[in-house]
């Protein structure tokens, strides 16, 4: 098959409504920051589109293209990328693309009757839904005996929810041959500390250990109370204390944070990074530490209102804090935890470890953006040891 004539087949198969769903993927250029890009068809205003989500390293963006006018944008893209695979209605094609554009097209049946949905706002389902009556989130509150969501609660739900997704996605860089091990530090009430052990434990079946750290001794006891009631074994345990004072002599695998105040956060992860987590959840709190830092002429403007500057700084913490597990061998991303109308504590820092080692324009970009906002990380100095290779 002539590239001209695939492109025809599938301009054809996406007009005629038959798309179920497809992704394109393996770019051609290993620098290229776009990485994969999922379509499936939308209908807007009456009209069927072909819905492009594209997937870069960091970020997401979409695109709705009439069904009718797609041609040219999957012209450019397959041009660019090695694979395609397509679902239709009545058939799965899966299509490889030589350096010079050579076409292999491979086509099977559908297993099962697919059926595109063309809905562009579905229902949000959820990992934990409403309606199904779940132990820990009607001990805690959160729901009726009969599975409903609690008046005031809708929010928490959300949250729990949200959280319990970022673990799901987390799985495939945890170690599968022995013991997950967890810790929650400033667990508080510890809602996501019995989401993840329940949804880990409880729905995954995996062999995992969990802890939950907080200062406050009365919070921990009646968590303990809860994990009582709830028949959870000695897998799952709260304890009073502090992340620096906490020893354990087995490996940490995952280290999660949900507003630990100030330079707290920043404790937590360079704990983190000590113990070689393979997987970092963070959603800081309040941040001061860099706004009375702060000096930057170049941002004269911006940084004379108190208002934005305080916004500012909270911003680039969170931008250094990711930055300096980049350069550590982490993948770390900035992403929104909670829709910014449910709570302003929306950010979320998540990192895997990939033990990639940081190039010196990175290394660069970073010292340049600090000395430009005259700061000095708390983060940076808890972990000037770790950050002697890499910042010199």
């Amino acid at each position: 098959m002539e590239f001209d004539e695939m492109m025809d087949a599938l301009a054809s198969r996406m007009a005629n409504g038959t798309l179920v769903k497809a992704t394109i993927s393996q770019p051609r250029l290993k620098s290229e920051e776009l990485k994969r890009i999922r379509l499936k068809p939308v209908e807007l205003r009456g009209e069927l589109h072909i819905q492009l989500e594209y997937q870069y390293e960091r970020i997401l963006k979409h695109e709705n293209v009439p069904a009718g006018q797609v041609l040219p944008v999957l012209d450019s893209l397959l041009r660019t990328f090695r694979q395609m695979q397509a679902t239709f209605t009545d058939e799965e094609v899966q299509i490889r693309l030589s350096k010079k554009l050579k076409v292999s097209w491979k086509t099977g049946q559908s297993e099962t009757k697919a059926e595109p949905d063309l809905s562009h706002n579905r229902k949000k389902r959820y990992i934990f839904e409403e309606g199904t009556p779940y132990p820990f989130l009607m001990r805690l509150g959160v729901q009726t005996g009969d599975g409903k969501v609690k008046k005031g609660k809708a929010d928490k739900f959300r949250q729990i929810n949200r959280f319990t997704e970022y673990i799901s996605d987390s799985l495939a860089h945890l170690p599968t041959d022995r013991t997950i091990r967890i810790l929650d530090f400033g667990s508080g009430k510890s809602y996501l500390t019995f989401a993840l052990y329940h949804y880990l434990r409880i729905e995954k079946k995996l062999d995992v250990r969990v802890t939950g750290l907080d200062l406050k001794k009365e919070v921990i006891e009646e968590c303990r109370q809860i994990a009582g009631d709830l028949g959870y074994g000695d897998d799952l345990e709260f304890l009073v204390g502090d992340i620096n004072d906490y020893n354990d002599e087995t490996a940490v695998d995952m280290v999660v944070t949900l507003h630990a105040c100030d330079v707290a956060t920043d404790m937590a992860l360079a704990r983190a990074v000590r113990w070689g987590a393979d997987v970092i959840l963070s959603v800081p709190c309040c941040q001061h530490e860099l706004f009375s830092q702060l000096d930057a002429p170049e941002l004269g403007i911006l940084l004379q209102h108190g208002l934005v500057k305080e916004r500012f700084a909270a911003l680039a913490t969170d931008s250094i804090r990711a930055e300096l597990l980049s350069l550590l061998g982490y993948d770390a991303q900035l992403l929104e935890f909670i829709d910014m109308a449910n709570t302003p504590k929306n950010i979320m820092i998540r990192a895997y470890k990939t033990g990639r080692t940081a190039d010196a324009g990175r290394v660069s970009r970073y010292k340049a953006f600090r000395d430009m906002l005259g700061a000095e990380p708390f983060m940076e100095r808890e972990l000037k040891e770790e950050l002697i290779p890499v910042l010199g």
